[in-house]
């Protein structure tokens, strides 16, 4: 059973003239929701979202990884190396030398598990706190703004 997290209240700011300045804001909102309730996992929303991209993947080279979550190269590289200390990710050499492999260790696959299940609990606030309507609309107006980028 989730145990759903209440969202207490609207953020009172007034939204800026600038819609990038309004998304930026909005991201950093719900990133810093997602960290609090993963939390007891030990994991952060990004960190996790890695793992969850390794899964089905797995093997994969870092740029590949990226491509697949289209963050840039030193974002996955800076964030993937508390993974691989932590043993959950193994990070070995490519097919030359120029390319790394990553994959998720059985100790990463437990910890995402973990992870999931908090993750289910963040997702189930924000829909609650949003209403089926207005969450959907919001997720198709995300892919809208994702089609900007190439």
């Amino acid at each position: 059973m989730l145990l759903v997290t209440p969202i207490r209240h609207v953020y009172p700011h007034p939204p800026s003239l600038c819609n990038c300045m309004n998304v930026r804001r909005a991201a950093r909102a719900v990133t810093h929701f997602y960290d609090e309730v993963l939390q007891p996992s030990g994991l952060t929303v990004a960190q996790m979202a890695l793992l969850r991209n390794l899964d089905p993947l797995k093997p994969v080279t870092m740029s590949e990884l990226a491509k697949s979550m289209r963050i840039d190269r030193t974002t996955v590289n800076r964030n993937l190396r508390p993974l691989a200390d932590a043993g959950l990710i193994s990070v070995n050499p490519g097919k030359d030398s120029r390319t790394r492999v990553i994959t998720l260790t059985a100790t990463g696959k437990e910890a995402l598990g973990k992870a999931w299940a908090l993750w289910e609990e963040a997702q189930a606030s924000i829909r609650e706190y949003m209403g089926e309507e207005e969450l959907s609309k919001l997720t198709e107006l995300l892919s809208k703004l994702e089609a900007l980028a190439p």
